[in-house]
């Protein structure tokens, strides 16, 4: 599918009336952004109105939805910084938003206030597309007086609603250091398996057989939101051109090979292929990245959750539910984004040609679960293209993670500086779900052969995916 071009002419404007142009992230579903406008509403706020637009979103009644993950930042008039956003009052629809004209969709501001959900208002699948969705701005929170003029840009990502409730934790195959099957059956991670539970295996907050991690921890029970792609290089390349100079510095990794297409200096890096996966991540990249974002890294049993839902597990069973998995062999329109597949539906075992591809890249309209190598929820390549990174339970550090949210700021160097994250050494972190150069046991969903590695560096099959726990009172 193609990629609508970036709007590049922004204008700096009076804050509370001023035309400001929005940037757009483009994934597999050609998800879009624009017209970013502000309109004056009183003495401290003021309205963000935008359109808004991708295809192939859906909402199942009890089951589960898509929806875009909204951001802003802003950057006044005669400086080179951006900063992050907050908005006015967190909620469903809260008061000042309104939903716009087109398709029917909700607004969901969580209590961090860090941006905004857009999705469905009702049953349904199909493009969405909506005009002058309206969201509040209160710019003397944000440090702004009325007559400040600043340029802003509108960001988004899509991502999957996976929904509260039991799921098993292994499952009860051969997978290498797997979790001893047992129900995830309560949020409170700290709970001792015990009884019998409806997934297999005993019931409790963690896996038998592992540490307890404190009650906090995420343990995938609670509902949560969850990127439908990895993070793409095109996402990437527009992260890097929003930092500093010294940020983006930090950030970036210049290579060319492995189908790595990120080129240039601040602020202008590009990406030849900017819906492939990003690969060349390292922790502190992908960390770095979901702290600007408003997002958080993922734990290891919440990434279980993703690929199997609620079913009952299937004995050494990949993302999408079974045990079948074939290979690619070429790659149509490549780095066109029209990209298509010649045969398989995962990328593993050095799959010509080598390296990640357009995320999202097996499913087609017609195709199924096992065809698209699609999650129970509908997210894409859990196993195979990039490693998914995420906090583990194996490691000590990784037990102290709280779930905190990134906040939109990092720090001078470009690091993210959210507590109780695995830092920049990547203590506490590992992988799941296999890559592009892996044998297909490494992709299973409950393998766990480098689940507690500590890695910090950057290589050719490193990706990323972050979520973002589903506000309070949302559900499918």
């Amino acid at each position: 599918m193609g990629m609508p071009r970036r709007i590049q002419n922004m204008k700096s404007m009076v804050l509370v009336a001023g035309l400001v142009i929005g940037a757009t992230w483009v994934g597999a579903n050609n998800l879009s952004v624009t017209n970013v406008t502000m309109v004056p509403r009183d003495s401290s706020t003021t309205f963000v109105e935008f359109d808004i637009a991708w295809s192939n979103s859906w909402r199942y009644t009890n089951i589960n939805h898509d929806a875009a993950w909204v951001f802003f930042k802003m950057q006044l008039e005669g400086t080179t910084t951006w900063t992050h956003l907050m908005l006015e009052t967190a909620g469903i629809s809260p008061a000042g938003t309104s939903p716009g004209t087109g398709t029917g969709v909700e607004l969901i501001v969580p209590s961090d206030r860090a941006g905004l959900f857009v999705r469905r208002a009702a049953e349904g699948a199909g493009a969405v597309a909506v005009e002058n969705v309206r969201g509040v701005f209160n710019f003397s929170e944000n440090g702004l007086l009325r007559t400040t003029k600043v340029r802003m840009q509108a960001l988004a990502v899509e991502m999957v609603y996976v929904a509260e409730g039991d799921f098993a934790a292994g499952s009860g195959g051969t997978e290498v250091s797997s979790f001893t099957l047992t129900t995830i059956n309560t949020s409170a991670a700290n709970v001792a398996p015990t009884g019998s539970g409806s997934k297999g295996g005993k019931a409790g907050g963690y896996p038998e057989g592992q540490t307890a991690p404190g009650v906090s921890w995420p343990n995938g029970y609670a509902a949560f939101y969850c990127m439908k792609y990895e993070i793409s290089q095109g996402q990437y390349a527009d992260f890097l051109n929003m930092l500093t100079s010294e940020q983006a510095g930090t950030r970036y990794y210049a290579t060319s090979a492995n189908r790595y297409t990120i080129s240039g200096s601040h602020p202008t890096f590009t990406a030849t292929a900017p819906d492939r996966a990003c690969n060349y991540l390292s922790w502190a990249d992908g960390t770095a990245w979901s702290d600007w974002s408003g997002l958080r890294p993922m734990t290891e049993l919440e990434y279980e959750k993703a690929c199997r839902g609620p079913l009952m597990p299937v004995a050494n069973e990949y993302a999408w539910g079974t045990t079948n998995i074939s290979n690619t062999t070429a790659i149509v329109n490549d780095g066109t984004g029209t990209d298509t597949a010649t045969g398989g539906n995962c990328n593993y075992d050095a799959c010509l040609p080598n390296g990640p591809y357009r995320v999202g890249i097996y499913a087609t309209g017609s195709s199924t679960r096992e065809q698209a190598g699609a999650s129970y929820w509908g997210i894409m390549e859990l196993s195979g293209n990039l490693y998914e990174r995420s906090v583990t339970i194996g490691h000590a550090t990784g037990r102290l993670f709280t779930g905190l949210m990134g906040d939109g700021v990092l720090t001078t160097t470009g690091d993210a500086n959210v507590s109780l994250w695995p830092g920049t050494t990547a203590t506490g972190a590992g992988f799941r779900g296999g890559r592009w150069d892996n044998a297909a046991v490494y992709a299973r969903a409950s393998d766990r052969h480098y689940a507690a590695i500590v890695d910090a560096g950057r290589i050719h099959d490193y990706g990323w995916r972050a979520v973002r726990p589903a506000p309070s009172g949302v559900g499918p």
